[in-house]
């Protein structure tokens, strides 16, 4: 389980941040409809489409990452509370009613989706320039493979989490909330009075 969990997190960190690099390539294409617009007084016809597939794509394929680094907005009030092999438990069922319902069917419908797009060779209708989106929708059920992946190391992360009475320790993030910042901080001003 251990391994698995170590694979799912390294295959979601890396398409995360690949993916992440969309961001710049967004404000690349923006900047450059501004420019065109205002200062050249010519717009582009497909800075919107395009605007809107590079958007689509960090949002996409940025679920699992986000899942895998514990960055999910959650409504922990009365959770954290609990003991840890009660969260472990909650986490456990709480995954097979709510999380792979949904995600499942994002991978299984959004593979019929994507290749009637292809089938079609499906063009934007947003705009006149009418670009290709078919390749952007193949995204669909690739971010619900991921996020499946993910959701299973998540499991096993339950699972160890119920056995031994610890969460496995969590590949390091990028971003650390603030609230667990100042709690180590607190925790080690602490032992140093201690000392």
């Amino acid at each position: 389980m251990r391994s698995f969990i170590k694979f799912a997190d390294a295959l979601s960190t890396s398409m995360g941040k690949a993916f992440s690099w969309c961001i710049v390539v967004l404000m690349g294409g923006t900047c450059y409809e501004v420019f065109m617009a205002y200062a050249l007084n010519a717009p582009t016809l497909w800075n919107f489409d395009f605007s809107l597939q590079m958007y689509g794509a960090i949002f996409m394929m940025a679920g699992a990452y986000t899942l895998s680094t514990e960055a999910h907005v959650r409504g922990d009030v009365i959770y954290r509370l609990f003991p840890v092999r009660v969260q472990g438990s909650i986490d456990l069922v709480l995954y097979f009613i709510f999380f792979f319902p949904g995600v499942l069917a994002l991978a299984f419908y959004g593979w019929d989706y994507a290749a009637q797009a292809w089938k079609i060779k499906e063009t934007s209708w947003n705009s006149p320039a009418q670009i290709q989106i078919y390749m952007a929708k193949s995204m669909i059920p690739l971010a619900g493979i991921l996020l499946i992946i993910q959701g299973i190391s998540e499991v096993f992360r339950s699972i160890i989490c119920i056995q031994t009475g610890h969460w496995p320790k969590r590949a390091s993030a990028d971003a650390e909330e603030t609230e667990k910042i100042l709690m180590r901080t607190s925790q080690d001003q602490d032992q140093k009075d201690v000392i």
